[in-house]
């Protein structure tokens, strides 16, 4: 495969059933990381099923790298309560990436990928070509923590 460099967009759409650390509900943000790189969404207060709909742009150019998502309810006075975690598993994306598809016709579904004990899916996940783009659609069943899933779609944008 050769080295794609370029821009991964990743669409932080919403969580789903996350675990409450406050005494009612919770205060989440997710916080992504890759290499050196940390972004984060904005807070949604006193909510278990957050909509966040924020992108995250990240500086791509290292395949071995993970990209993690980690889910935090912010703490004014303590360390933010960490609230799961999920490693975004991007090779089957960046396969059809570096197949170079030109135009296909919108909403082509290339691929689909299924929940494995190698990724965090929670269910299949879609890779579709979309507004002259491919983009993959997936729902990260979050780890260490007792319920909660966050809906992501990620997206590449050339560098020329």
């Amino acid at each position: 495969m050769e080295d794609l460099v370029g821009l991964l967009r990743i669409r932080v759409k919403r969580g789903m059933n996350l675990v409450s650390r406050d005494s009612q509900s919770s205060d989440p943000f997710v916080v992504v990381t890759m290499g050196s790189q940390t972004l984060k969404t904005h807070r949604v207060e006193n909510n278990c099923n957050p909509e966040w709909n924020d992108e995250l742009t990240l500086a791509f150019n290292d395949h071995n790298q993970p990209v993690i998502l980690e889910v935090y309810d912010k703490d004014t006075f303590t360390s933010h309560d960490k609230m799961g975690d999920a490693e975004i598993d991007i090779r089957p994306f960046l396969e059809i990436q570096a197949m170079g598809l030109q135009e296909l016709p919108d909403g082509t579904e290339v691929k689909r990928v299924k929940p494995s004990t190698d990724n965090c899916l929670a269910q299949e996940s879609r890779i579709t070509f979309s507004n002259g783009k491919i983009v993959q659609d997936m729902i990260l069943k979050l780890r260490n923590v007792q319920s909660g899933e966050v809906e992501i779609q990620i997206q590449w944008i050339r560098v020329p």
